[in-house]
């Protein structure tokens, strides 16, 4: 909104000398500076809406030991997602292109994703519906609105690219060409991509601090692909940044660098109420829009093998998960972890949470620069 209202009062500042709200490095600096702002703002006033709402976290593990490591988080505050929500959603549109088509859709993803989150939160945390279980939404219910939300996104997204060749394709690590990408296989990877990245930076939100933590990492890079795929090298320059990296260019999609940047101006923001001892937790309402988030911008830049590299954190844990559940299937009862996701199989190996939350942090930090070098190995 501030950036349309600068625009159509370009005369103006023209006259100032003041053209920097057009650069779209500038507005993902405000917009960071806003989302962070607002939920640093706001985060005291939802901590104290919660309590008394006494929306608490009720940990409990198929695991005695954990349970005991994790008593206590008990009671404290969740749905701390709907302030990351409201902060990244103003922050955007605030300062990015409201008629971009891709600005358009990322907002749609934060909040249906959010609402399941939301309504699973809310169902599990305080038993709105009689007889039905704290486990909130029954997983089926959980997995069709996410496909849904997802093959939406996947059809639209689909229409969106028909006039841009390289988004027609699927794009390789390594490999300088795209392979060409009919819609109905176009579909059915975003539809199940969105889906999984939504539900791994969920089984990752366990312990303060570290979904956030990885995801705010996550969105940097983002921001970066985003701005490389559509943006040039200099503003009189007609070179792109995609050409001489060799990698797909995406006009418009440089919009989304504010979309990305407010995420994590906004989970920095989050990350002071939230680091240990955490004052609040994200819950589904906050990690199950940030995955998403996440998988949709690699669809738009076609980087979905890329992002696998730059979450590999999110990747070991829904990794550890599915190894787990099918071992212990396949064996009757014999198990690889001690628990998973496999945060807890070290935080029941004797680390301590700050130990695994920073040390995943390092990781993930090393899996963004080892996927970043790799844009110049083609």
């Amino acid at each position: 909104m501030i950036y349309h209202f600068l625009h159509a009062t370009k005369n103006f500042w023209a006259k100032l000398g003041f053209y920097a709200y057009e650069d779209v490095a500038f507005r993902c600096i405000m917009a960071a500076i806003t989302s962070l702002l607002l939920a640093l703002l706001l985060g005291p006033t939802l901590i104290r809406w919660l309590l008394k709402r006494k929306i608490g976290d009720r940990p409990e593990f198929n695991h005695t030991a954990l349970n005991e490591l994790m008593r206590e988080r008990k009671n404290t505050p969740t749905m701390g997602g709907l302030l990351i929500l409201f902060s990244i959603i103003i922050g955007t549109l605030l300062w990015a292109k409201l008629n971009n088509p891709f600005i358009q859709k990322a907002i749609f993803i934060l909040l249906w994703f959010g609402g399941i989150g939301a309504a699973d939160d809310w169902l599990k945390l305080t038993h709105a519906i009689k007889n039905r279980s704290r486990d909130g939404l029954y997983p089926w219910e959980k997995l069709a609105f996410q496909f849904g939300g997802a093959f939406l996104i996947a059809i639209f997204l689909y229409s969106d690219f028909k006039n841009i060749p390289d988004a027609l394709m699927l794009w390789l690590p390594f490999y300088k060409q795209g392979i060409p990408i009919h819609i109905g296989l176009f579909t059915i990877i975003a539809t199940v991509y969105i889906s999984g990245t939504s539900n791994a930076v969920n089984i990752t939100d366990g312990m303060d601090g570290l979904a956030s933590g990885c995801v705010a990492i996550m969105a940097a890079v983002l921001a970066f692909l985003c701005y490389v795929a559509s943006e040039t090298m200099m503003r009189t320059s007609p070179i792109t940044w995609s050409s001489y990296l060799l990698l797909p260019h995406i006009p418009q999609s440089g919009e989304l660098s504010i979309f990305f940047c407010a995420i994590l101006g906004a989970i920095l923001g989050f990350l002071w109420f939230n680091c240990q001892p955490a004052q609040v937790f994200m819950g589904d309402t906050g990690s199950l829009p940030l995955g998403a988030a996440m998988g949709y911008g690699a669809l738009v830049t076609r980087n979905e093998i890329l992002l696998m590299l730059i979450g590999g954190v999110f990747v070991m844990e829904l990794g550890s998960v599915v190894l787990q559940v099918l071992y212990f299937k396949y064996t009757g009862g014999k198990r690889i972890f001690r628990c998973a996701p496999i945060h807890h199989h070290f935080h029941l190996g004797g680390w301590t949470e700050q130990q695994v939350v920073v040390r995943f942090w390092l990781l993930s930090i090393a899996f963004a620069a080892i996927a970043i070098a790799t844009l110049k190995l083609r």
